[in-house]
């Protein structure tokens, strides 16, 4: 399966769209939003996706609480299972124990993907371009027996995303 992940939106709906287009003309089958949503309008942007999607919460959603019925919002560490793999979803990365297969983080606004003690830690690093002169985003790719991670960016400016690729064995 694969699934497209962002984070750190913050303010810049275009550049949430951006993304949210890469990662399905790519072949996304389910987003993933690691939180600092910020605005409204991009919790529609990922509902109006056509693809099921889940967001956490992030230390600058509180205002939206208020939403939390109309779309699937989430408080951390929020734990469930995609495709026969447990998940660990979050913002802050304060829930760091491996206590699931992939562990889903923003907040750092900082590309990681790093497999270590059996388990995926992953964040997609900064949509928004806030601390970065590029949007990032990633897709996982969930097999049997691998984890395949794409790392996407695109400079401010370029209609281009370039790629960085990894791949690792699932226990």
């Amino acid at each position: 399966m694969k699934i497209g992940l962002l984070s750190d939106t913050h303010t810049k709906k275009g550049r949430s769209q951006k993304v949210i287009d890469h990662l399905i003309a790519q072949g996304a089958e389910f987003l993933i939003h690691a939180g600092d949503i910020v605005r409204p309008e991009i919790l529609d942007q990922l509902k109006n996706s056509g693809l099921r999607y889940i967001a956490v919460y992030g230390n600058n959603d509180a205002k939206l609480i208020e939403y939390h019925t109309q779309y699937h919002l989430v408080q951390e560490p929020y734990y469930f299972k995609l495709d026969g793999v447990n998940f660990k979803l979050m913002h802050l990365p304060f829930y760091m124990n491996a206590d699931a297969e992939v562990i889903i983080f923003g907040h750092t606004h900082i590309f990681e993907c790093d497999f270590k003690n059996r388990t995926l830690f992953l964040n997609p690093g900064e949509a928004c371009a806030r601390d970065k002169e590029f949007s990032s985003c990633a897709m996982l790719e969930t097999t049997a027996k691998t984890f395949q991670v794409t790392h996407y960016s695109r400079p401010i400016g370029s209609d281009d995303f370039e790629e960085r690729h990894y791949s690792f064995e699932r226990p």
